[in-house]
């Protein structure tokens, strides 16, 4: 199929831009699934708190994810969220299975946050001149995660 959604990047542009935020779709959705095993299994006495900010964490990526994903479409790259394309390239860190105790559950989103961040970064660079509209949107991403990235280590701090 031809690609019905063209771009005004160039080809070149449009690859480095499209594989940026392609890896953004993927480590996003990663870390959404992520903090809601973790919102699901968390205990321990500061389960309600916990419970409470990994929902907050969960809407957070998911909407960032959508930015992401509608951004690649509008520059006619198709994003892929499919689960084997996640598993197969998310940089997050992943959770353990089974019941958690809160404080490990904030060790653990605290790492998973660090690798998703450091990612974005890299990214954020990568697209300064190929296109500064996606940049503009992998750093606000990136700022908002730091945000929450602090308020995490906060809890154990």
């Amino acid at each position: 199929m031809s690609a019905p959604i063209t771009s005004t990047l160039s080809d070149d542009e449009q690859r480095v831009t499209g594989e940026a935020l392609q890896g953004t779709v993927v480590d996003l959705i990663d870390l959404s699934l992520i903090a809601k095993q973790a919102h699901w299994n968390v205990i321990g006495k500061n389960f309600r708190s916990v419970h409470l900010a990994l929902d907050e964490l969960v809407t957070a990526a998911r909407e960032f994810t959508d930015e992401a994903a509608e951004r690649a479409t509008a520059i006619g790259v198709p994003p892929d969220g499919r689960a084997s394309t996640v598993a197969g390239q998310s940089g997050a860190k992943g959770i353990g299975e089974g019941w958690t105790n809160d404080e490990d559950i904030v060790n653990v989103v605290v790492e998973n946050l660090a690798a998703v961040i450091e990612r974005l970064r890299s990214r954020v660079k990568s697209t300064e001149e190929p296109d500064p509209v996606t940049q503009d949107l992998l750093i606000a991403i990136t700022a908002r995660l730091e945000q929450l990235h602090w308020m995490w280590q906060a809890q154990v701090a």
